[in-house]
């Protein structure tokens, strides 16, 4: 009767229980771990779910062209950082049940 209303009376009723489940979802993300590789795999770069860079890899080959290996070390890290971001608004949808609420977005990294 009520439709997306009705979830968010839920969600409203759940706060602390929805609050508790999002400091775990953020700890599980900081120990989770998103790569790309750029040039045939002569740059890898690895983030953690917030998006922060854990570890890069580049292959002694690719250092003759500093220009290039500019280009692949931002394109891995664009890519890494957007796989984490799609994670964690992957996750928070599923927590809030697809409901876009205010406030949530403070735990989306910057895009």
């Amino acid at each position: 009767m009520f439709g997306g209303f009705g979830n968010i009376l839920d969600l409203m009723k759940n706060a602390k229980d929805i609050q508790a489940r999002m400091a775990a979802l953020q700890n599980d993300l900081a120990n989770r771990r998103y790569d790309a590789e750029t040039g045939g795999g002569a740059v890898r770069v690895v983030v953690d779910g917030k998006g922060a860079v854990v570890d890069v890899k580049i292959d002694p080959s690719a250092t003759g062209d500093v220009e290039l290996l500019e280009d692949l070390l931002k394109s891995a890290m664009s890519s890494a950082t957007s796989r984490a971001h799609e994670a964690m608004r992957e996750e928070l949808s599923k927590m809030t049940g697809g409901l876009n609420l205010p406030g949530l977005e403070g735990m989306l990294p910057p895009s």
